[in-house]
């Protein structure tokens, strides 16, 4: 009796142990932003997507594949040369994610591991496409249409393959060290020739400043002498009376200054003949 009891509760604990591998055989969840392709072992891939949830599978007869539709990076990176044979290398960044509705048929042609398969093989084979048609120097000075062509080659090659291809953009892009040296080169010699130039201009400035100077000081020398002509010393006593009125304000302004005679002003008669003061200032 004891045994049947021990038979019975094994049999029990075997059932309950099959019921809970149910869920773990059975049953499997698509998470949010994947999608589920369903193989089977006699009629192969279903055309019908699986959605977000979780569902029923028979066990070694379904095969699940689980698939990310979310927008992912992918960086391809190559060197090739240009139009006049000088060797590039860039990276391009590629946003991309699979068509959804075509899921089935991406799964059956290329496979989970279908980005790699694909983006990789296009993205050279248009970048060595798009390059080789533009100087070295173009693809700084027009490097946005370069962008539009790779992008708008890649992204028609990828929907061949139910890739979709949401933002295309080239990240990095460097030149070998001879071409560099020669881009510094000419850098260098175009800020001589624009030093050089700006040297030149200072001089004629300088040049025709010069000649402005020596026709005024001519016009001046002119105007004196005529005046002299006309007016005798009269000038000539004016200017000496306003350098004396500016001495003596500078004088008055000055520390060292001690003493100023109101008398006579000896600074009316500096350089006059005979001209001579008795007063002392230290």
């Amino acid at each position: 009796m004891a045994e049947k009891v021990l038979t019975n509760t094994a049999r029990l604990g075997l059932a309950a142990g099959s019921l809970g591998l149910i869920p773990y055989f059975c049953l499997y969840n698509v998470d949010g932003g994947e999608r589920c392709v369903m193989f089977n072992r006699f009629g192969g891939v279903s055309n019908k997507v699986t959605g977000e949830g979780t569902h029923f599978k028979i066990p070694w007869f379904q095969v699940p594949f689980i698939y990310d539709i979310r927008v992912r990076p992918k960086v391809i990176s190559t060197t090739t040369g240009t139009k006049d044979l000088q060797t590039v290398s860039l990276s391009l960044r590629l946003l991309f994610r699979p068509l959804v509705d075509r899921l089935p048929v991406l799964h059956k042609t290329l496979g989970p591991d279908y980005d790699e398969r694909v983006l990789l093989s296009i993205g050279n084979e248009i970048l060595k496409a798009v390059v080789a048609q533009y100087n070295a120097e173009s693809l700084l000075t027009q490097r946005d249409k370069v962008s539009r062509d790779v992008r708008d080659a890649i992204t028609e090659r990828a929907k061949a393959f139910d890739i979709i291809l949401d933002d295309v953009a080239i990240t990095h892009l460097s030149y070998g060290k001879e071409f560099s040296k020669a881009i510094e080169e000419k850098q260098v010699a175009e800020q001589e020739a624009e030093r050089v130039k700006f040297i030149v201009a200072k001089a004629e400035q300088e040049r025709l400043a010069a000649v402005v100077r020596a026709e005024g000081e001519a016009e001046a020398a002119e105007m004196i002498s005529k005046a002299l002509k006309e007016h005798g010393t009269g000038l000539i006593e004016v200017r000496r009376i306003d350098t004396a009125k500016d001495i003596a304000e500078t004088l008055a302004k000055s520390r060292n200054v001690m003493y100023v005679p109101s008398g006579q002003n000896i600074l009316f008669n500096l350089g006059m003949p005979g001209g001579g003061g008795g007063g002392q200032a230290s």
